[in-house]
């Protein structure tokens, strides 16, 4: 019987509890003030006296180091240069002879420890290069622009191919239509 009397005590006490709570919340007046950004960074509008501890902190934690820097004598400015245009020479001698006005099926040409063979495909060049000094080797395989004389001599129909017809210009550009697009 005690038992029913404090949850008696309890239930009529409750209203009363929620009742005192309220008052006491909506009693008392809100106060608020207004929220501003202060920047720490000089950079961006904060104290001018915070950069050199923003700058030790940012060093501290920087791990680039740069790279030394090589001193180059004008000889080898001058090897690396006419290495370069030996290069440059030899990919235009590449070029031409697989693609230019006479271009061969295949060939080879050799410049120092590097060979660079070529074979024409019927749609695609094939181009090989080995260093014989490292051994590495390095194969390209070069897609060829095709008009359709290619596959008509094979025996092929061009427009089953989807590539239309094609037609040089004045000028010795290829105009091509595609078919089916």
């Amino acid at each position: 019987m005690a038992r029913n009397a404090t949850s008696g005590i309890r239930a009529a006490a409750m209203p009363l509890l929620s009742a005192s709570l309220a008052a006491l919340v909506l009693g008392t007046p809100a106060s608020a003030q207004e929220m501003v950004y202060r920047p720490t960074n000089p950079s961006f509008g904060g104290d001018p006296f915070n950069s050199s501890h923003l700058l030790s902190i940012a060093n501290a934690q920087n791990d680039y180091k740069a790279p030394a820097a090589s001193s180059s004598s004008t000889t080898d400015l001058f090897i690396r240069q006419l290495q370069s245009r030996l290069l440059s020479s030899l990919a235009s001698q590449v070029s031409d002879a697989i693609f230019g006005e006479n271009p061969q099926e295949s060939g080879t040409i050799v410049f120092g420890d590097q060979v660079i063979s070529f074979e024409r495909g019927l749609e695609s060049v094939q181009l090989v290069i080995v260093d014989n000094a490292t051994g590495s080797r390095t194969e390209i395989e070069i897609p060829l622009l095709t008009d359709g004389s290619a596959a008509s001599a094979a025996g092929l129909d061009p427009g089953s191919l989807g590539l239309g017809t094609g037609a040089a210009t004045e000028g010795g550009d290829l105009t091509t239509a595609l078919g089916g697009f």
